[in-house]
């Protein structure tokens, strides 16, 4: 029994899809049922080795629709820049370094160039090979040389028309030629497009009925995995908003591009996984009046608290905090603006902001225009768990939170939250009056009127609510989000879909 967890691809800047990937890998682990991740994007700046391990994969829970093929093992880089050197034993008449990059001269227009994996070491990524001043290859290595890039020139640019994978023993796997549709040529068969070789890749799986396989993207993949999951049992799972809600009439729903194959087809899926019980409400709701079909869905939380976190000192008086990106999308600026005019109702208020982005500067700007220096603070990016208690209130103006990480540490150090009552994070974290205030949306949203909802909800929580009172609420809440009632709920979900 297996659970087969389907992506697209990864990055050093992970989304929240591949964070929910990681945590469910995390609680997979702990229960002791076998998982497998899957990326089926083609990868070559980087090792996935590296970018999988950097977000808390296992490397033997990794599958690479590309190595899958081959028998070459999931692996960091340890081929050496002295290694690559042996196997071009041509005079080398000439060598430049700069950086990463090291190029070793057989004359002035046949050459190599070798790409390290940094600076400080010579661990080597990817080497290019020039003959006549054009590139010709690419070789990619891992612990040995594990695919190649063949390249023409054409138009006066290299243009790649071939890769070639290998086995450990050096023997080609299979090649893919590039086209239009790319052609994967295997000894015993030939695939015609991706979505040919994702059917024949999942056909090699050999699924069973006790395993699951789970969707979290299916952009050029989810027809094949709809054709060839069975027996295995499919979910999909829902990380975003789901439909436009500008766009629902009394007849039609406009469903978000990444989740309409899935919910068109949705009498194929035995479940579908949501973050909060609000979506999960929403969904059925609409999958009844648009579709006249009620699906499985199941809620389980993108993230858990290994334990509630309780005060070791006093909270600091009049104190709020948030966590975020300094982006744009997390106005993080109305929330400045909020408090420097809260300030004058509430003169002990202080405001600390955690996080790093491109917003930073706009926000340090705005702190010194209203000489708020003295009581808002940009703190930087940190480790929060042992921060949050030391606070009063958690305040948020992201107008969109799927589920909400912070929100959730939040609650778990018992902080009460002001915020937007936009789906689905707050309305899942915020009981109105109780352990926080919700403000209302505007579809034509008036800054002004915006900064003095915040406002109003700052000094209304400071100056006419029990906070006691509000943090034993939020904790009450966050004891629904402890690690142990997350892993109960998956493995009761996977006991449910492999009951013989």
């Amino acid at each position: 029994m297996t659970v087969y967890n389907i992506n697209l691809g990864i990055g050093w800047a992970s989304s929240g899809v591949e964070y929910a990937q990681a945590y469910r890998g995390k609680v997979l682990r702990t229960l002791k049922i076998p998982a497998k991740f899957i990326f089926t994007d083609f990868f070559s700046q980087d090792n996935i080795c590296d970018l999988t391990r950097n977000i808390g994969f296992h490397d033997e829970e990794i599958i690479w629709l590309y190595s899958y093929f081959t028998d070459m093992k999931l692996a960091p880089s340890s081929v050496t820049v002295e290694e690559i050197r042996r196997e071009y034993p041509t005079p080398v008449i000439r060598e430049e370094a700069d950086g990463t990059i090291l190029r070793l001269f057989f004359s002035e227009v046949d050459f190599i160039t070798i790409y390290r994996k940094g600076e400080t070491t010579d661990l080597v990524r990817c080497v290019e090979i020039v003959a006549r001043g054009n590139l010709i290859r690419k070789d990619f290595y891992t612990y040995q040389k594990t695919f190649s890039e063949y390249y023409i020139p054409k138009d006066n640019r290299a243009t790649l028309y071939q890769r070639s994978f290998y086995n450990e023993d050096g023997s080609i796997a299979y090649e893919e030629f590039i086209g239009e549709n790319p052609i994967y040529r295997f000894s015993d068969r030939i695939c015609y497009s991706k979505e040919e070789l994702m059917a024949y890749f999942l056909q090699s799986l050999g699924l069973t009925e006790k395993d699951i396989v789970i969707l979290d993207r299916a952009t050029g993949i989810g027809q094949a995995v709809f054709q060839y999951h069975a027996p295995a049992k499919l979910g999909v799972v829902v990380h975003a908003e789901h439909y436009s809600a500008n766009a629902v009439t009394d007849s039609t729903i406009l469903w978000n591009n990444f989740y309409d194959y899935q919910f068109t087809y949705s009498d194929e899926v035995d479940f579908f996984l949501v973050a909060t019980e609000r979506q999960k409400e929403t969904m059925l709701e609409q999958f009844e009046t648009f579709e006249q079909r009620t699906p499985v869905i199941r809620t389980i939380p993108v993230g858990s608290l290994a334990c509630l976190k309780h005060p070791t000192k006093e909270r600091s008086p009049f104190s709020l905090v948030t966590a975020s990106r300094l982006a744009s999308e997390k106005h993080i600026d109305w929330l400045v603006k909020a408090v420097i005019q809260a300030h004058e109702q509430v003169p002990g208020l202080t405001f600390d902001i955690y996080g790093a982005g491109g917003e930073e500067q706009k926000l340090r700007d705005l702190i010194s225009q209203g000489q708020a220096e003295s009581y808002i603070q940009l703190k930087g990016h940190k480790e929060l768990n042992d921060i949050y208690q030391e606070y009063e209130v958690y305040v948020t103006a992201s107008t969109s939170e799927g589920f909400g990480l912070t929100l959730l540490e939040a609650i778990g150090s018992g902080l009460p939250i002001i915020g937007f009552d936009v789906p689905y994070g707050n309305q899942t974290f915020v009981k109105e009056g109780e352990n926080g205030y919700l403000i209302p949306r505007t579809d034509t949203p008036e800054e002004e009127k915006i900064v003095a909802s915040i406002v109003g909800k700052i000094c209304k929580i400071f100056q006419e609510s029990n906070l006691s009172s509000f943090h034993e609420v939020s904790y009450k809440i966050a004891e629904n989000y402890l690690d142990q009632q997350v892993e109960k709920t998956w493995r009761e979900l996977v006991e449910e879909m492999t009951h013989d």
